[in-house]
């Protein structure tokens, strides 16, 4: 009989507990409508729109549009970068991470806030960070003319750039995730004599890989869609240094608005595409 009070207590204080927390259904509806009104507002509508204003002009328009030299120029110089950022930010990621979890030492968390550095400072002053660093009258800028080296309005800085606004997106997804999972199957692999490398591959990377990947696609729709701080250290030359978001942008100043938006319609595929790909990473991360 002792114990029979306080289970009683305790089974009231859960239902009044449960109570509490239920929702009239208008609410719950009202709520929803809310989401709902806002994500058709500020994301469906404009994404219809982009597509409308494409084919506006007919489909020979649009083929033109992306067809044209300019146009293949700066999706070719986007996939260049994609390739060349997206992989070194995802090792950069995966040793980050690894040094971070695995191993105390002093500057730990100074490390930590200058991986988290890019998502504090705008990209545009990224940009003109480089432009200090690189340019004409920039810190290396005479000994980089005198050995005929071009970094700002080219290539090389476009990836500087892009490397520094993307360079988070993997470690932090890795960070807390290897965090959670301990050292304790690492630990094990090396008491029984398996190397540094093979106890990373056999035994980290499968417990990492669907947060690796769902970092490259995070960076990777980062990379193709960056503007501010390329756009410093581009120089916006037609052909040669104009990305897909530049290149719009010139469209569109030049009020070609059916090309800017035909280009632009085809970053959105590419946007959608990562969703997709982000999504069904998430599901099999959770159904495995």
């Amino acid at each position: 009989m002792a114990g029979h009070v306080p289970m009683q207590h305790a089974k009231t204080t859960v239902e009044i507990t449960h109570s509490s927390l239920k929702e009239p259904k208008v609410v719950g509806w009202l709520l929803t409508f809310i989401a709902l009104a806002f994500l058709a507002l500020f994301l469906v509508l404009p994404l219809i729109t982009i597509f409308i204003t494409a084919f506006q002009k007919g489909w020979e328009t649009y083929l033109a549009a992306i067809t044209n030299p300019d146009a293949l120029a700066a999706i070719k110089l986007t996939l260049i970068v994609v390739l060349i950022t997206v992989p070194l930010n995802a090792v950069f990621g995966v040793v980050a991470a690894w040094l971070i979890t695995k191993f105390d030492f002093k500057g730990k968390n100074i490390l930590i806030t200058l991986i988290d550095l890019p998502f504090a400072v705008s990209p545009v002053i990224a940009g003109l960070i480089f432009i200090l660093l690189f340019g004409a009258q920039g810190l290396f800028g005479e000994w980089l003319f005198n050995h005929d080296i071009k970094i700002v309005f080219a290539i090389p800085g476009i990836i500087l750039a892009t490397l520094f606004v993307t360079l988070p997106f993997v470690a932090k997804e890795l960070i807390p995730l290897m965090q959670a999972q301990g050292s304790a199957e690492e630990e094990a692999s090396l008491t029984l004599g398996a190397s540094g490398f093979k106890t990373f591959f056999l035994v980290t990377l499968p417990n990492i890989k669907w947060g690796l990947l769902y970092g490259i696609i995070l960076c990777n729709a980062r990379a193709i869609g960056e503007f501010g701080a390329v756009s410093v250290v581009s120089g916006h030359i037609r052909g040669m240094t104009n990305t897909m978001p530049l290149h719009i942008e010139i469209l569109y100043n030049e009020y070609q608005f059916a090309a800017a938006f035909a280009v632009a319609s085809l970053m959105s595929v590419l946007a959608i595409f990562t969703l997709i790909i982000k999504n069904i990473i998430e599901w099999k991360a959770k159904h495995i």
